[in-house]
């Protein structure tokens, strides 16, 4: 007789395989209580269903509906080594609303992808704990998602996420930088560290060839959670006539800002006129990683840019300081005839 309680007497189950749907239910239950604290009144049918269904808010004439997908990278790396996975959901969700507010658009759903080896529902609930924690910071409803539970495809411990955002527009409200201008300014809003890119590197320098211990200060830094800059946008063209905005991730402000601007011109930035925290001189610093090569790997301090007029710029300040952001001028748009793709320069 069979002292395994996952045999069969009938032969190969499941669970001996290394799915457990037990697991994976008692799951379920563990984040429905996560997920309601994100519900709109749009939300018809959420977690648990075979879709979530949600009616567009109403108000809009011409909804166009804006969608994004993004994940964590290498920083889960960070979360597994630690055992904290209490704010890598937080990320996943930054990623995707930050990107689909930069059209100018409201986030309404998103949905959630978590694979691993073997489900740990413990671990797993901490982690979609952060994607609501997410969800509420950018008042959007945690509909739907999927747990996949893929034995020997991942390390033991480990787990991949993919994140899954759809907003709405009014179709003649979308920012797609053609409203950019020479003589207009640049805002940036300031980024609470790494966000949730560049991690390959910061691991390769800090853990790897500097052999920092992954606790105290540095394990809190390399854990803060990316900020969502989804309200203080919005919040922020609604009172000022906003030209664009532009989420500084992975290729840093060069290879960022550039993507809302339009051909024949160029975004001149002043690297003085903003502070960094001070994980970035420590990577710098440990790792001999030139000026150039910080610039296009992180945010180095800006999380978000804004473009608008220039006699703005104080309203704009002023508005965002209210909201507890700091913001800085960090340079202008500068008229390029001839110039066939936008670019950034640096003045040091």
């Amino acid at each position: 007789m069979s002292t395994n309680p996952g045999a069969s007497a009938s032969g190969a189950t499941y669970r001996d395989a290394g799915v457990d749907i037990e697991e994976g239910d008692a799951l379920v239950e563990r984040i429905k209580p996560h997920a309601r604290r994100t519900m709109r009144p749009e939300v018809l049918a959420g977690i648990g269903g075979f879709g979530g269904l949600f009616e567009l808010p109403k108000g809009y004439t011409q909804p166009v509906m804006v969608v994004g997908t993004d994940g964590v990278g290498t920083k889960l790396k960070i979360a597994f080594e630690s055992g904290r996975h209490e704010t890598v959901g937080i990320d996943l969700v930054a990623m995707s609303v930050n990107d689909v507010v930069v059209c100018g658009a409201e986030p309404l759903v998103f949905l959630d992808y978590y694979a691993t080896s073997g489900l740990r529902a413990a671990d797993a609930e901490k982690v979609i704990a952060g994607i609501a924690e997410g969800c509420v910071q950018a008042g959007c409803a945690l509909i739907g998602g999927e747990t996949a539970e893929l034995p020997g495809f991942y390390k033991d411990g480990e787990y991949d996420l993919a994140g899954f955002c759809v907003g709405v527009v009014e179709k003649a409200r979308i920012l797609d930088g053609s409203r950019v201008r020479g003589g207009d300014a640049v805002l940036g809003l300031a980024s609470n560290g790494l966000h949730s890119n560049g991690y390959s590197l910061a691991r390769k320098v800090l853990l790897e060839q500097a052999g920092l211990a992954l606790s105290g200060e540095l394990l809190e830094q390399l854990l803060a959670p990316t900020r969502i800059y989804v309200k203080d946008c919005l919040a922020l063209r609604g009172v000022l006539d906003v030209h664009a905005f532009a989420h500084i991730t992975g290729g840093g402000l060069a290879g960022n800002l550039p993507r809302v601007l339009p051909v024949e011109t160029r975004a001149r930035l002043d690297e003085s006129a903003w502070p960094r925290p001070e994980i970035f001189a420590r990577i710098a610093a440990l790792g001999n990683v030139a000026p150039d090569e910080m610039l296009r790997t992180f945010n180095c301090g800006i999380g978000m840019c804004v473009v608008l007029a220039k006699s703005d710029v104080a309203r704009a300040q002023e508005f965002l300081s209210a909201r507890g952001v700091q913001s800085f001028e960090i340079g202008a748009i500068e008229a390029a005839p001839g110039l066939a793709e936008p670019e950034v320069v640096f003045a040091r």
